[in-house]
């Protein structure tokens, strides 16, 4: 769903910056207050989880598209809305400079489009209430597992469809005539629910793992009676760690080459016989000057474009990108956290 600048005007992508910004204060701001020691570590190592997990584009039957993971409802799990926000603006912006996903005039929509309906909408109006609940059963350790798996999975999916919308509401507002509302909503908003499904399920496969482990680790589930972690906090992470670099590094060879719901419903898949609003993908959209400035400076930070080798179709390049990413990704967050003063005890007034 990592949109290109030339769906945007450029007052509407100021105004996204503003509203993403906006809400990177507030969660610097309530950070400063936490002093959870142990989601230093976790932040990093999800962080550069979810990376990989992008990477990954898995094939949804019978439409000629794929998908791949946001990773809101994953990070805001595991961290909290706030943590888990900023978590996801260190990906997309990583993603951006260094590896040309996403457009740079267009990462304040994106933040807010991929990010910010799962951290906190996904967080306060879904994951929080349905953990929190006695749904299932009351506080059995089977309940929980399975309040745990809705959440996800209902989670995933409404906060996917909200950022499909949004999608759409952004280039109506920019007068992209060639994307009609309605035709627009038709095709997003069915091949997002497909998608979010499936990350759903990821999602829930994922904390269903960490709930087993180290039950503590996830924002708002009971960690106490039934729920005893099968595994040490340094375990679990060095598992994490490890799927880490199996998907970066090696599975990520095996994404689908099928576009993106996003690029589906703009170009089709010419291979599928699907055309969708048939856009030219050379030349579509509207041209800014800020929109030629943001993409000199992409073209000059982007190391590794659209995660390959620059002018070489090496598998390599995937892998590398996947690990090299991944790498970036968790030192950054780490950094961050030091750099705010992030989970750090805080002393105690005399």
């Amino acid at each position: 769903m990592h949109m290109a600048d030339a769906l945007l005007a450029p007052a509407v992508a100021a105004t996204m910056y503003v509203a993403s910004g906006t809400a990177a204060g507030v969660s610097v701001h309530k950070l400063r207050k936490d002093d959870e020691e142990r989601k230093l570590p976790t932040m990093a190592v999800t962080s550069a989880l979810v990376f990989a997990g992008q990477m990954i584009n898995y094939t949804i039957p019978g439409t000629g598209s794929s998908g791949h993971m946001c990773g809101g409802m994953l990070l805001s799990a595991l961290l909290g809305p706030y943590a888990g926000f900023l978590s996801m603006i260190v990906i997309l912006t990583v993603q951006c400079l260094f590896f040309a996903d996403g457009g740079l005039m267009a990462l304040g929509a994106n933040i807010w489009n991929m990010a910010f309906y799962g951290c906190f909408v996904g967080y306060f109006l879904i994951w929080r209430p349905i953990v929190n609940s006695n749904w299932f059963g009351g506080e059995t350790k089977s309940a929980q597992r399975l309040r745990i798996i809705v959440a996800s999975i209902i989670g995933c999916v409404v906060t996917l469809q909200l950022g499909a919308f949004s999608v759409v509401l952004e280039t109506t507002l920019s007068g992209i005539t060639e994307l009609p509302f309605s035709a627009f909503v038709a095709l997003m908003q069915p091949i997002h629910l497909a998608i979010g499904l499936v990350e759903g399920l990821v999602t829930a496969a994922v904390l269903v793992f960490v709930y087993e482990s180290r039950p503590e680790l996830l924002m708002d589930v009971d960690a106490t009676g039934t729920a005893i972690g099968k595994r040490s906090l340094k375990a679990t992470l060095a598992i994490l760690a490890v799927v880490v670099v199996v998907v970066g590094g090696g599975l990520s060879l095996l994404a689908s080459s099928n576009p993106d719901g996003l690029e589906w419903a703009l170009f089709g898949n010419e291979d599928a016989n699907v055309e969708n609003m048939g856009l030219d993908e050379d030349n579509f959209g509207v041209e800014s000057k800020a929109a030629e400035t943001a993409g000199s400076i992409q073209e000059s930070t982007s190391f590794l474009p659209d995660y390959a080798f620059p002018d070489d179709d090496s598998p390599a390049g995937t892998t590398v990108s996947g690990l090299v990413g991944s790498a970036i990704v968790a030192a950054i967050s780490v950094l961050l956290a030091f750099a705010f003063g992030f989970f750090r005890k805080k002393k105690q007034a005399a």
